[in-house]
């Protein structure tokens, strides 16, 4: 499985200069092949970890399971 690292503060900076969402980039990288993305922070250190699937329609899953999940943390948050 290949390995990518992206350092987070630059990636989400740039999703935001272009007007993109994560997701949209996640499925341009898709090939066929699982690919595990590295997120990291200034100094190297991991965050946090994402499969990316070899498909679509997996891909469009984890979308909807992380857009529910991140609903409900904000719910519980107020």
């Amino acid at each position: 499985m290949q390995t990518i690292q992206i350092q987070a503060e630059q990636f989400f900076e740039l999703l935001k200069l272009k007007d993109t969402s994560m997701w949209e980039i996640f499925a341009q990288m898709i090939d066929g092949n699982e690919k595990e993305i590295v997120f990291t922070d200034g100094e190297n250190k991991i965050l946090f970890n994402y499969i990316l699937p070899s498909n679509q329609e997996k891909l469009e899953e984890d979308r909807k399971e992380f857009s529910k999940q991140f609903a409900d943390k904000l719910a519980n948050l107020n």
